[in-house]
């Protein structure tokens, strides 16, 4: 028979076992992705990403008026693609990868480039062409107001530029094809006193077209019919939407610090997402669809469970975050921001492969 010491020391091995798992399984559980890279050189804040179609390159768009291209593979600066005279705010990849959308957002004074939407060629990192509305409605529905979001369709033959209203160009042509309305008169009573519209997207398959406004609402239009139905809950402006991989739910990000999905089929509210303690400025599905980002000016990016609703993990940064993209190929999400427009910003880059 064992000894009462022998016992004693079994017990005491058995033990330590036990507080070893439980130590260990928060750190299992809440697994955090690993930070890839700190991506340094803009001298503004960051308010724009956009992946290239092959992840391979990242594109961030600055309040110092620059628009650099980065390296994935090596996390170094591959090139900077001109100035914008003012803040340059929003900018996407078409879907061949070849060409980038981007939009300025603003300025202490008036400047050309206000209103513009500029294509700019990858290759060369030269402008390819410049789109401009009519003297009267100039992309946004005045002359020179900004361009806050730019989308291009999922087939690359369209491209949608919008602030006050929505503006779809053929690019082809280079021609207005037409604009979307509905941030109505009657919706700005209810809005923030500077009305615009503050994010644009297509969804996957190109049947839908989503826009965000300061009144509180997101419009969604039915691309072939231009039947438009409202999707309201939020008790601030909205400023940023994700359409889900299946394109079937909507993300919305409000000025209220929440996060709303959308069922598309039904156009109601699926799921409120509360965690942040300052405003939402961006959002993004994950590839798979399965996990939601979510940036805030509290400093944070939160990963949701689509599925449940719950929040997964936070990444903390040292500036308000304003814009976060996922790679196409699910491997790594994107972060930047800033907290002044004439202050350096941070951009950074994790790892969501190796994250559970």
């Amino acid at each position: 028979m064992k000894s009462n010491a022998e016992r004693w020391r079994g017990m005491a091995v058995w033990m330590g076992l036990v507080c070893l798992v439980l130590l260990l399984a928060p750190s299992l559980s809440a697994q955090e992705p690993r930070l890839r890279a700190i991506l340094t050189g803009h001298t503004g804040a960051v308010v724009g990403l956009a992946f290239s179609p092959d992840s391979k390159t990242l594109v961030s768009a600055s309040y110092d008026g620059t628009l650099k291209t980065w390296d994935m593979t090596t996390g170094k600066e591959r090139a900077t693609l001109g100035e914008y005279k003012g803040c340059l705010g929003y900018v996407a990849f078409s879907p061949d990868g070849k060409t980038l959308a981007t939009g300025a957002i603003g300025s202490p004074i008036s400047f050309p480039d206000l209103g513009d939407v500029k294509l700019w060629d990858v290759a060369t990192g030269k402008v390819r062409s410049i789109l401009k509305g009519s003297v009267d409605d100039l992309l946004t529905g005045a002359a020179g107001e900004d361009v806050h979001a730019v989308a291009f369709s999922p087939d690359g033959n369209t491209l949608a530029a919008m602030n006050g209203d929505v503006t779809l160009w053929d690019l082809a042509t280079h021609n207005e094809r037409t604009v979307l309305t509905g941030h109505t008169e009657e919706d700005r009573e209810t809005s923030e006193a500077a009305y615009g519209v503050m994010s644009v997207a297509f969804s996957p398959d190109g049947k839908t077209l989503a826009a965000a406004s300061r009144d509180m609402t997101v419009k969604v239009w039915d691309v072939a019919t231009a039947k438009r139905s409202t999707l309201s809950g939020h008790t601030h402006a909205v400023y940023c939407l994700s359409f889900s991989p299946d394109s079937k739910a909507l993300a919305s990000a409000s000025g209220d610090k929440t996060v709303r999905l959308w069922d598309l089929a039904t156009n109601t509210q699926r799921a409120i997402l509360k965690g942040h303690a300052e405003p939402v400025t961006s959002v993004a599905f994950s590839p798979d669809g399965k996990t939601l980002a979510s940036a805030s000016y509290d400093k944070t990016v939160k990963l949701w469970d689509v599925a449940t609703g719950t929040e997964r993990v936070t990444l903390r940064g040292t500036q308000a975050v304003r814009s976060v993209a996922f790679s196409p190929d699910g491997r790594m999400l994107a972060s930047a921001g800033g907290s002044i427009s004439n202050a350096p910003g941070e951009m950074n880059v994790w790892d969501i492969a190796t994250y559970k």
